[in-house]
């Protein structure tokens, strides 16, 4: 059993609240790529279940660490979001979802491989969609604020097709 100050686990890499105690932005638990270290997702983990989460979601392609969440009791959702193919069902799958999760009371984590423009396009984009901002432009700003780096054009191409998505839905309470 792990004691001392790493009982708490680590917050993941680059972690940043969009709604806050709510919905949270990170680089995949554990790291991207070659600078994965099975160790560090563990303690990664671990801070997110004692912080309260209640799903990760995941936007990789790949089911990547998916059984990890399984291993320390943390319900998760797998989004493949590309930007090949039909980014706006598949946009509009996630966002339905998210709007309902964070409805409910959930606390959530959503990743991608790195913290990027992708990850940051998609969650400025359901900013929009949700009605918790008013425009694209505000949105962007918000999570290039929020994320301390700015958004490319890969992560601005969410926006107006978060726009174009038909929104039946009111904004979450918090």
């Amino acid at each position: 059993m792990v004691k001392g100050k790493w009982a708490a686990g680590i917050p993941p890499r680059y972690f940043t609240w969009v709604v806050k105690d709510c919905l949270g932005l990170s680089e995949r638990p554990g790291g991207y790529a070659r600078n994965h270290r099975p160790v560090r997702r563990q303690e990664e983990i671990i801070w997110l279940r004692e912080q309260g989460f209640t799903r990760v979601v995941s936007l990789l392609g790949s089911p990547h660490n998916l059984h990890a969440y399984e291993e320390f009791g943390l319900t998760w959702a797998h989004f493949p979001i590309s930007a090949a193919g039909d980014t706006a069902e598949g946009l509009l799958d996630l966002y339905r979802n998210l709007h309902k999760w964070l409805a409910a009371g959930e606390k959530l984590l959503v990743h991608e491989e790195e913290m990027g423009d992708k990850v940051m396009g998609v969650a400025a984009g359901y900013l929009v969609w949700s009605g918790m901002v008013p425009s694209g432009p505000v949105a962007i700003a918000g999570i290039e604020k929020m994320c301390h780096r700015q958004m490319g054009a890969a992560g601005r191409e969410y926006i107006p097709v978060a726009l174009s998505l038909p929104r039946e839905c009111s904004t979450p309470s918090s």
